[in-house]
């Protein structure tokens, strides 16, 4: 068991500044996404990976067998806003050292949460298809990233994230939600753009924009693939009109107290890191 001294040493870990090189910032702006290795420590993935499974077999609620299900069932479990429901969930979650690394990414004063989500491919699990976040969002701008954690050594054999190198600047699919339709598509669409299907080890996380396109292969294993996400948004960003359906949706779920064309700053979008604080 983790004694308390050990646990405030692990919270002092998940605060402290990483040394984020120009470099690393000038890879994000160009290529549209970074990997980061050892921004998380072995004793801090120890610790608070397992209770962030526990939440996760204990909300799911996808009961049918991985065979049954269509392409977006069966690309992975995904848990949304865990942070709300564990206290050890939202210490992770709440991270100002993971927070001040998408701020310097995205050359912002500060952060908020826009939502957590797990991502569990199952054994068996298949293909992410092509997408870009942040057709989802409505929100006024691009300042806009998310950090993929995984839980352990990623090989290829897992399906860890890929990313389209350089499409945060390509607009031709931006209108297309995760789906069979948008994998066909965009692998068409996005085939003079090179690809980076790397392996991820232990401690590595990647940042990608909003409008980066990115999709992972099947998991191959005989184990699964446990990944922590964390979306932020840069703190100033407003609510814009919904365009859409998914848009509207994530409106309710995400930002259920802003109003369109004011700052989102809702309880369930606190800042998480911000250079004046």
């Amino acid at each position: 068991m983790i004694k308390t001294t050990d646990r405030d040493e692990l919270r002092k870990q998940l605060d402290a500044p990483f040394a984020l090189s120009e470099t690393a910032i000038a890879h994000f702006r160009k290529n549209g996404y970074v990997k980061l290795k050892h921004v998380l420590s072995p004793e801090v993935i120890e610790f608070y990976g397992p209770e962030i499974t526990r939440m996760v077999i204990a909300l799911n609620t996808q009961t049918k067998p991985v065979a049954e299900r269509n392409t977006y069932e069966k690309a992975f479990l995904q848990i949304m806003n865990l942070w709300t429901q564990d206290e050890r969930v939202r210490e992770f979650a709440f991270s100002k050292r993971l927070g001040r690394i998408a701020a310097e990414l995205l050359g912002v004063k500060g952060v908020r949460m826009y939502h957590d989500q797990a991502l569990y491919k199952e054994p068996g699990g298949g293909i992410t298809p092509w997408h870009a976040d942040q057709f989802y969002w409505p929100l006024s701008n691009g300042n806009t990233c998310t950090v993929w954690i995984p839980l352990q050594e990623t090989p290829v054999e897992l399906g860890p994230l890929a990313f389209s190198i350089g499409s945060h600047v390509f607009e031709s699919g931006r209108d297309l939600a995760i789906s069979d339709d948008s994998e066909q598509k965009m692998a068409f669409n996005l085939r003079n753009f090179p690809l980076d299907e790397s392996a991820f080890d232990l401690g590595e996380v990647s940042f990608h924009y909003g409008w980066t396109f990115h999709r992972a292969s099947p998991n191959t294993s005989d184990k699964p693939r446990a990944v922590m996400t964390i979306i932020y948004m840069e703190d100033g960003i407003k609510l814009i009109q919904p365009k859409h359906k998914n848009h509207e949706n994530d409106w309710a779920a995400w930002m259920p107290d802003a109003k369109v064309g004011e700052t989102v700053a809702s309880p369930l979008n606190p800042v998480i890191y911000s250079a004046d604080a």
